[in-house]
């Protein structure tokens, strides 16, 4: 067995539910590359240094792509199959390295299709938390009506684990904040991912505004055997969180409520931030433009751009702050379009072109007379000079 091609068939063959694609060229926009089962077809997802790119293609297509990004120059796949793992490699003298190992028994799922997703949170593992929210049944399955929360659940979990990886922080005592907390369904689910499923110790606050929404979220905790899961009333805008922060998590913050949250994590050098934007209102009332008038004679084209440039800006402000940042498709753009989630992971030095993303945010400010809150507090707070 010598050449990619025939490797591959072998590995499709299987029904691969997810394939890693890495060690790519110098030459390469991507870092790293997934193929992923979806239903009957697999969706390509290309990860540059700041964005990915998503295609989705037949079985067919999925197998000709993975040959030729090994032409492109990749060196390193690996797969996971429904009966084995696989990982196939060239070195660096052209020879085809192949190899498979078999997935013990009780890992191979029984569903139709031979094979259930493997989902970080998983459906053969319900816990309490996600059975009081309605998420799995009391029989410890996924109800029907929940699936996609059930999906939701797992992509943003999936992105989390990744940095977590990325920033090789598993297994160390972890301080997370979560601003503008809610009902904390996914509060609890990070709980039970650090301490469940990595064995990693964590001291975790959720912060909000409703008395009564922190007393069931405390005693919720209590009901867990969350120990050191704790739940406090707190305004974004002001809160006063002691010592250094690991990760800041903020979901569905209104408006500027997430520039709040976002300078709050900034200022207190966390390593991770997660924040999925809601509400740009914002720019979108500052909106004005000569150039690009077109933009904003439309209501809904105005409401979409502004959106856009909202957290196109917080991006590259981030950037600028020392984070290597992406923003990814949290969920289908089918169930909700407020599906931006902004990840920011901490450089651990300072990145080439610093200035460049401070001078495209401010030119985007200038064309379209915008003031964002996010500026103006680092501007503040001495983290910007302009």
């Amino acid at each position: 067995m010598n050449d990619i091609k025939s490797c591959l068939d072998i590995i499709f063959s299987d029904t691969p539910s997810k394939i890693i694609i890495s060690k790519p060229p110098k030459t390469s926009d991507f870092r790293r590359i997934s193929v992923l089962k979806k239903s009957v077809n697999y969706q390509i997802e290309k990860y540059t240094e700041k964005q990915v790119f998503h295609e989705n293609v037949s079985c067919t297509d999925a197998l000709s792509r993975c040959v030729e990004f090994f032409n492109d120059g990749f060196g390193q796949l690996n797969a996971w199959g429904v009966n084995y793992e696989y990982a196939l490699s060239v070195s660096k003298k052209g020879k085809v390295l192949f190899n498979k190992k078999k997935i013990a028994a009780e890992h191979v799922a029984a569903d139709t299709h031979n094979r259930k997703k493997n989902y970080i949170i998983s459906e053969d593992k319900p816990f309490p938390a996600l059975v009081d929210m309605g998420v799995f049944t009391k029989e410890g399955k996924v109800a029907k009506p929940m699936y996609d929360k059930f999906r939701q659940i797992n992509r943003f979990t999936e992105i989390i684990d990744d940095a977590v990886r990325e920033k090789g922080l598993s297994g160390k005592k972890l301080k997370i904040v979560d601003f503008g907390c809610g009902k904390s369904y996914l509060t609890f689910v990070l709980y039970h991912y650090f301490t469940e499923i990595l064995g990693t110790e964590v001291d975790m606050l959720g912060l909000d505004l409703k008395a009564d929404v922190i007393e069931k979220c405390n005693a919720a905790a209590e009901r867990y055997g969350y120990k050191n899961l704790h739940f406090e009333m707190g305004d974004i805008s002001g809160a006063s969180v002691q010592g250094k922060v690991d990760m800041v998590v903020t979901l569905h913050a209104c408006d500027t409520a997430t520039d709040f949250a976002l300078h709050n994590a900034i200022m207190r050098n966390a390593d991770m931030i997660f924040s999925v934007p809601c509400c740009q209102h914002e720019l979108n009332s500052q909106m004005k433009s000569d150039k690009l008038s077109l933009l904003t004679r439309y209501g809904i084209i105005k409401e979409r751009t502004a959106a856009l440039c909202t957290d196109a800006i917080r991006a590259n402000l981030l950037e600028y702050c020392g984070y290597k940042t992406q923003l990814l498709e949290f969920v289908g753009f089918e169930h909700t379009p407020k599906n931006i989630l902004i990840r920011a992971v901490k450089r651990s030095g300072t990145p080439r072109g610093r200035e460049q993303y401070l001078t495209e945010a401010v030119n985007l400010m200038n064309e379209f007379s915008f003031e964002p809150t996010l500026y103006k507090l680092l501007k503040e707070s001495g983290k910007i000079e302009k």
